[in-house]
């Protein structure tokens, strides 16, 4: 049963669908969302630099253009697992992979807390959403937390970490450690993406570390538990800080 369950819930047919409420109300939230200072619309910076390559290429019609391929690619694989597993979806699954999504966000800052006090010799202080937020509703804010948990997972963990260990592979040559290297870089890139943008936190060693180490942590958990459970395991972090 627990091995069933393990194997499936990281299948497309369950993954991908386990993760398309976090993207309807976070779009639905980002529409709704009031401008921030300057009257510039708020939304998780891993979301514009997505759209902004589609901006690129379609101009004013980037961002449909990102929301169709987004949908589309996700039907796909969800459709092709779909065909191979006739008759084995189980809506159970879906209510598991919300409860193992659940634990492992409030362990999750537990557990890279006390690696980061470990790695660098001092007392955690407690962690916060990032500071250049602090002039945003809590509506907003939540809006930012399931922006995190979709799209830096998307932009982080599916697509920066893969063209990386594609990249050491194919360029560098370095297939035994392709994977390792591009998980450390990924995750370095990741912890400074925080400090970048009007809504950056400022830079501390502290945070920094502790980002990094989330970043080895999420790459990590995608890795064995697939799309679904880290995006949401990111979401309901960044919202259980933002209820404290």
């Amino acid at each position: 049963m627990v091995s069933a369950y393990w194997q499936s819930s990281r299948a497309p047919r369950y993954s991908l669908l386990f993760a398309l409420p976090l993207l309807i109300i976070y779009q639905i939230l980002a529409t709704l969302a009031p401008a921030g200072p300057g009257g510039i619309a708020v939304r998780n910076g891993a979301d514009v630099i997505l759209q902004s390559v589609f901006v690129w290429l379609a101009g004013a019609w980037g961002p449909r253009l990102f929301m169709l391929c987004l949908i589309g690619v996700g039907a796909w694989f969800i459709a092709k697992d779909l065909r191979a597993h006739r008759g084995s979806f189980k809506p159970v699954v879906l209510g598991g992979m919300l409860l193992e999504s659940v634990g492992l966000s409030l362990v999750f800052g537990v557990a890279v807390g006390v690696l980061t006090a470990l790695l660098l010799g001092a007392p955690p202080p407690p962690m916060r959403l990032a500071s250049g937020t602090a002039d945003l509703g809590r509506s907003t804010l939540f809006m930012l937390s399931l922006g995190a948990g979709i799209y830096e997972e998307l932009l982080f963990r599916v697509v920066i970490v893969g063209l990386l260990a594609w990249g050491a592979k194919r360029v560098l040559g370095l297939r035994p450690l392709a994977g390792i290297a591009a998980t450390v870089l990924g995750a370095l890139i990741f912890s400074a993406f925080h400090y970048i943008g009007p809504y950056g936190d400022h830079l501390e060693v502290y945070s920094f570390v502790f980002r990094t180490i989330a970043g080895l942590f999420f790459s990590g958990l995608y890795l064995a538990r697939g799309f679904g459970i880290t995006a949401w395991t990111h979401a309901l972090y960044d919202v259980f800080l933002l209820l404290r």
